[in-house]
C-alpha cells in the first residue's frame, strides 16, 4: 500500500459556482485523490504586522513539529525492532489510527479555545510540543541506557574468555591470595597462539615462577592461562603479554560474586522489561500528541495565510486532500490550473496553455501580500501546504 502524501488548501468562496468539495473533487480527480473536509475555526485576527510575524512563527513551529514526530516514529521503530505492522498499532492519535484522524478532523477547543488570542494559542501549541518531545526522549534514554546495561551484563555471561565474567570460571584454589611477595595473573590467549605461550611466559619477565602455568578455561577462540610472578615484576610481564595480543584480564575473587552476578541481572532483567513498556507507552502517547499539535499548527497556518493572501470579509473553503507522492503531483498541476489566476501577474499562460510564472512579478505579489520570500519555498497563486508523517 503507497505511503498517504497530505495536502492542505485554502479558496476564495468567490471561485466557486458549485459546493466547493465538490468542485475541488471535481478539479483534482477521483483517481488522483480523495477531497475531504477541514475545517478552520474563525480566530482572532489582530493586526497586518502580527498576522506576518505569525505566519513566521508557525512556520518555525511547523518544523518543530515535523522533526518531534520523525523522531518518535524512529523511537517507535527501535524499540520494537523496525516492524513496521507493529509500528502502525502505535501511531493513534485521540483513540483513532492516523489517518482516520486527520480525515474527521476537528479543532480542540477545550484545549485550545479559539476565541484567544493567535499569539497565545501559538505559545500554548509550542509549549506542548516542547513537553511532549522532553517526555519522549527523556524515558527513551532511559530505555536505551537500561538496554545497554543489560547487553554489558549478558555480554559478561555469553561472551568469550575477553569479555565475560571470570566469576563463575576461576576456581579461586588456583590463585596466589594474601602473599606479601608473588600474585597470580589471569592471561587470555588466542588458542592458535597457545603452544606459543607455553613456550615462553617464563621468559617474558624475570621472576617468573617456572611451570606455574595452568589452563583455567577454553572456547571457541581462546584459552584462559593463571601464571604466578613475583610482584615486583608483574608490570613487567603484564606488558610483555599484551605485547604478544595477549589480553591480562583484571579478577578478584569475592566471596559469594557468582550469585551476586546472577542477581544483578535479573534486576536489570526486570528493570529492562518494566522500561520498556513504559517507553513504548509514552512512544504511542508522544506519536498522539505530537501529530495533534502538528494538525492544530497546520490549522493556524490555513488561517493565517488565507488572511494575509484573501483578505477580509473571512469567505473561504479548507479541505484536506488525501493522495500519494507519486499523485501529489498531479494534484499540484490540476490546482495551478484552475485556479492559477488568483496570482494576479505573477502567473499566466504560455501558447500552449501551460501556467507559467512571471518571478519579478511574484517576488512583489508576495511582498504585498505580507508573505515571505524564503528560499526553496515555492509560492502558490492559493494557499497550499503538503506533508507527509513518517
Amino acid at each position: 500500500m503507497a505511503p498517504a502524501q497530505y495536502i492542505l488548501v485554502s479558496l476564495p468562496l468567490r471561485v466557486f459556482d458549485d459546493d466547493p468539495l465538490k468542485s475541488l473533487a471535481a478539479t483534482v480527480g477521483r483517481d488522483n485523490g480523495e477531497v475531504l473536509p477541514y475545517p478552520v475555526p474563525s480566530f482572532k485576527i489582530g493586526t497586518l504586522d502580527a498576522l506576518v510575524q505569525h505566519a513566521d512563527d508557525l512556520a518555525k513551529l511547523n518544523g518543530a513539529c515535523e522533526a518531534a514526530v520523525a523522531k518518535v516514529a524512529d523511537s517507535l521503530r527501535g524499540i520494537l525492532d523496525g516492524d513496521e505492522d507493529l509500528v502502525a498499532q502505535q501511531k493513534i492519535v485521540n483513540d483513532k489510527p492516523t489517518d482516520q484522524y486527520l480525515r474527521s478532523f476537528q479543532w480542540n477547543k477545550l484545549r485550545y479555545r479559539a476565541d484567544r488570542p493567535l499569539v497565545e494559542l501559538i505559545e500554548n501549541l509550542q509549549n506542548d510540543l516542547q513537553n511532549s518531545d522532553n517526555d519522549v526522549k527523556a524515558k527513551f534514554n532511559q530505555y536505551n541506557t537500561v538496554k545497554t546495561n543489560l547487553a554489558a551484563l549478558e555480554r559478561k555471561q555469553t561472551g568469550n574468555l575477553v569479555t565475560k565474567s571470570l566469576t563463575p570460571i576461576v576456581d579461586p584454589k588456583l590463585l596466589v591470595q594474601d602473599s606479601e611477595y608473588m600474585e597470580t595473573h589471569l592471561i587470555v590467549v588466542p588458542t592458535n597462539a597457545r603452544k606459543d605461550f607455553i613456550r615462553s611466559y617464563e621468559t617474558l619477565a624475570p621472576m617468573v615462577v617456572p611451570r606455574s602455568s595452568i589452563q583455567v578455561a577454553q572456547d571457541d577462540e581462546f584459552t584462559l592461562f593463571a601464571v604466578t610472578t613475583f610482584k615486583k615484576t608483574s608490570a613487567e610481564f603484564l606488558q610483555k603479554c599484551r605485547e604478544h595480543k595477549w589480553t591480562p584480564r583484571q579478577y578478584k575473587y569475592v566471596e559469594g560474586g557468582k550469585e551476586e552476578e546472577q542477581r544483578e541481572l535479573q534486576r536489570v532483567e526486570k528493570e529492562a522489561r518494566k522500561v520498556r513498556a513504559e517507553a513504548l507507552l509514552l512512544g504511542r502517547t508522544g506519536w498522539g500528541e505530537s501529530v495533534m499539535i502538528w494538525a492544530h499548527v497546520m490549522t493556524l497556518r490555513v488561517f493565517v495565510e488565507t488572511v494575509l493572501r484573501y483578505g477580509l470579509p473571512l469567505e473561504f473553503a479548507s479541505a484536506l486532500i488525501r493522495t500519494t507522492p507519486k499523485q501529489a503531483k498531479k494534484v499540484k498541476t490540476a490546482l495551478d490550473s484552475a485556479y492559477s489566476y488568483l496570482g494576479g501577474n505573477a502567473f499566466g499562460r504560455d501558447k500552449h496553455g501551460r501556467v507559467t510564472k512571471d518571478d519579478a512579478s511574484l517576488t512583489s505579489e508576495m511582498a504585498a501580500a505580507g508573505l515571505s520570500v524564503g528560499e526553496g519555498n515555492e509560492y502558490t497563486a492559493y494557499v497550499y501546504y503538503e506533508f507527509d508523517l513518517p
